[in-house]
């Protein structure tokens, strides 16, 4: 089974913490989503999205049958969503990331906790495992943890992995185990 996980285009959100907030895509679609089209198997595939706006676009550029699955989404920023970084206490944000792994943002979540949700999708997946590529639109932080669950590295270096806008990164179960085919790409 071939797994093709999407990050979703640029946004227009300068300094703003956002995860689960709705943010407003960069004029940059067009270009991104044309782009990143040949990167992707042709069809037949099943394609799921995160329920943000941002990756719900990018999937309906590509299909028309989409599956929401609320364990795609990113982190949960609690009440620093839609807020500048700079404006954020440091008494809050200094020891989180120190610790992001384990510790959440007031009334927000743990990267722990986005890395559970997202794996547990993806044992899901694998125990229905069809010939067809599946395609999963969503987050960059999202991508990161599935990759480090997959690959079993430890999730404090998930940011160490380069993610950037509209890339794919590609994952094979194959006898019983992921495999990293194609990251970043």
């Amino acid at each position: 089974m071939e797994i093709y996980l999407i990050r979703h285009t640029a946004v227009q959100a300068p300094g703003i913490c956002y995860g689960h907030y709705d943010v407003p895509l960069a004029d940059t679609f067009a270009a991104e989503a044309a782009q990143l089209r040949p990167k992707l198997p042709l069809p037949p595939y099943r394609v799921f999205s995160s329920p943000a706006l941002r990756c719900q676009a990018l999937a309906g550029a590509v299909a028309t049958e989409i599956t929401l699955d609320e364990r795609l989404r990113e982190m949960n920023f609690g009440t620093w969503e839609n807020r500048l970084w700079a404006e954020l206490p440091r008494a809050e944000t200094e020891p989180w990331m120190a610790d992001y792994v384990t510790l959440a943002p007031p009334a927000g979540e743990t990267f722990g906790a986005v890395q559970q949700r997202a794996a547990g999708f993806l044992t899901e997946l694998a125990a229905t495992a069809t010939p067809e590529p599946t395609l999963i639109f969503t987050h960059g932080g999202t991508i990161r943890a599935l990759v480090c669950h997959c690959l079993e590295i430890p999730l404090r270096n998930a940011f160490r992995l380069q993610i950037d806008y509209a890339s794919v990164t590609k994952l094979r179960w194959e006898h019983g185990r992921w495999q990293l085919a194609q990251l970043n790409l």
